[in-house]
């Protein structure tokens, strides 16, 4: 008999919005003000997780530099069935984070590609270890949720090495930590559909006691191959931005987009997947994103 392909309801996608990965590399600034309209556009959209900001250095990554702000005039009290995800790369940005009760869960890029680790927060792969450590630490005195994204999970472009047991076991090593949430993460788009479900399903049937998400840079053709795999691989939690913007602004010169969430929503229909979006709210929220990045 196999194991359960996930700890989640069989028919159901939780779909994580990810505004912050989409502002993070916009080519300029965009007001608070803007950014909190928006925020609450997505809000009232109905999602299960927004992954809203970060608490990085201003000088790394400068349009996340009014995150508390945004956070303060969003009023989180009003929005109680959605959780607020905020980035974090170090422990100093952990500590700032925890001491929000706004903030529900802390996301850890944690990568396999010894190069990325280090392009994206200094740190090599054996001192981020460590670091997991310690913010499951703060998060457990903070009563607050850690996700660890496994970036450069499926392959990375710098000729690191890569394997599936390179996966599967670094994904053990954080199990065993008590990491509860893992998200495998394609961070620049290269992987194939099968790579994509091999990996997943994978993960998910060896560590079916954690929540597996898959975060995903797409282009605008190759998205239903790579979501029906990952889907059918048994991935219940999945990130996507409106209209794909974003993408990681260390991993490569040209970014690949994120997984646009109206695709998502597009193949939900398509086979009857159940997920907590408001239609009506969501186009509202569409709507918003083409004013906003512009």
């Amino acid at each position: 008999m196999e194991k359960p392909t996930n700890m989640n309801a069989p028919n159901h996608l939780k779909i994580v919005e990810c505004p912050r990965d989409a502002m993070q590399g916009f080519h300029h600034f965009i007001p608070t003000e803007q950014k909190v309209k928006y925020l609450k556009s997505l809000l009232n959209a109905g999602y299960q997780v927004l992954d809203f900001g970060s608490f990085v250095s201003a000088k790394a990554v400068p349009q996340m530099a009014d995150t508390q702000k945004v956070l303060e005039a969003i009023h989180r009290e009003d929005y109680p069935n959605t959780e607020f995800l905020a980035i974090v790369a170090s422990k100093r940005g952990a500590v700032e984070a925890s001491e929000f009760k706004e903030v529900d869960v802390l996301g850890f890029p944690f990568s396999i590609s010894e190069t990325f680790q280090l392009r994206n927060t200094h740190k090599n792969i054996s001192s981020s270890f460590d670091l997991v450590k310690q913010l499951l630490e703060i998060t457990d005195q903070s009563k607050q949720k850690l996700v660890v994204y496994l970036s450069m999970g499926f392959g990375n472009p710098y000729e690191d090495d890569w394997s599936l047991s390179m996966v599967e076991d670094w994904t053990g090593k954080l199990v065993d930590l008590g990491v509860g949430v893992i998200s495998l993460s394609d961070t620049v788009g290269t992987a194939s559909a099968e790579r994509l479900g091999t990996v997943t399903q994978s993960i998910v049937q060896l560590y079916d006691q954690i929540e597996v998400g898959v975060h995903m840079h797409t282009s605008t053709t190759d998205w239903y191959n790579k979501v029906d795999s990952v889907w059918k691989a048994g991935c219940r939690r999945m990130d996507g931005a409106i209209q794909g913007f974003g993408g990681c602004p260390f991993a490569e010169d040209e970014l690949v987009g994120n997984l646009p969430t109206e695709k998502l929503l597009t193949y939900c229909a398509e086979h009857s997947i159940s997920n907590s979006i408001n239609l009506p709210a969501f186009e509202s929220a569409y709507n918003e994103a083409l004013k906003t990045f512009t």
